[in-house]
């Protein structure tokens, strides 16, 4: 039997396992598939792998639904921050967590009304890709395209278009964004899970960041709201460099359960 902890961060969901004593097969696709499909599985846009890593709290993995490895994933680095804290109970202080992943290094904090601050990747090249504002957060590939009427938006048709179009095989991830209010609406098609998502915490940096860069916004605070729920995302701007980037948001265990 594994033991499975079924979380989500603002809708985007994962089936979180303690993989330390490394019995967890992350190249059996066929299972992955199937553990994390919604009629014959648990369900899940993901699963994360937590692993033992010297000088650090602890090592994140990610494999996509789809039992591709994945990149950097913001909600689900929150996710595991809450696991690591009040399920395994291996972190001693909570407002400072330090772990790595894909992309490197990531320091965290729980903050007092639960909510998690996760230190993402500093990004200083926004360009343009596929003819539309274009973002790498860590190692997850964004472009992002500015509609209006958002919740009308053909986001999976148009999402997997540009998918499918761009020059990279693995391809590349789309924000939509609508600015209403000061509040950055945003839905996301993400490969791996070749879908739109309830949330994407890279997504959600991307946007804030290039939304910055193209001066739609003017604070160094970003409110996004996703289908699953609300994150914010605050930076340092120098130039056209971006530093000291955080993701705050929620982290919820849903349940647990086992594997046979």
């Amino acid at each position: 039997m594994t033991n499975f902890y079924k979380y989500h961060g603002a809708g985007n969901d994962f089936i979180i396992i303690d993989n330390r004593d490394g019995n967890f097969d992350i190249k059996n696709t066929e299972k992955i598939r199937l553990l994390c499909h919604r009629r014959f599985g648990i369900g899940a846009d993901g699963i994360i792998l937590l692993e033992e890593q010297e000088d650090y709290d602890f090592k994140m993995v990610f494999v996509n639904n789809d039992g591709s490895i994945g990149s950097m994933c913001g909600n689900g680095g929150r996710c595991i921050v809450d696991f690591a804290y009040n399920v395994l109970k291996i972190i001693e202080n909570p407002k400072n967590i330090n772990f790595i992943a894909v992309d490197g290094e990531h320091k965290a904090e729980i903050l007092a009304d639960d909510q998690i601050k996760l230190k993402m990747q500093d990004i200083n090249n926004i360009g343009t890709r596929n003819d539309l504002p274009f973002v790498i957060c860590g190692t997850t590939p964004h472009n992002i395209m500015f509609v209006e009427n958002l919740k009308e938006f053909p986001v999976f048709e148009t999402g997997r278009k540009i998918r499918n179009s761009d020059s990279n095989p693995n391809g590349v991830n789309t924000n939509f964004v609508e600015i209403k209010d000061d509040i950055v609406n945003v839905r996301t098609y993400e490969r791996g899970v070749e879908d739109e998502v309830f949330a994407c915490g890279t997504g959600a940096t991307s946007v804030a960041i290039a939304c910055s860069y193209l001066n739609k916004i003017k604070s160094n605070m970003c409110h996004i709201k996703m289908p699953g729920g609300n994150l914010i995302v605050e930076f340092e701007k120098e130039n056209n460099s971006y530093k000291n980037i955080y993701l705050t948001g929620p982290a919820v265990c849903v349940f647990k359960g086992e594997i046979k």
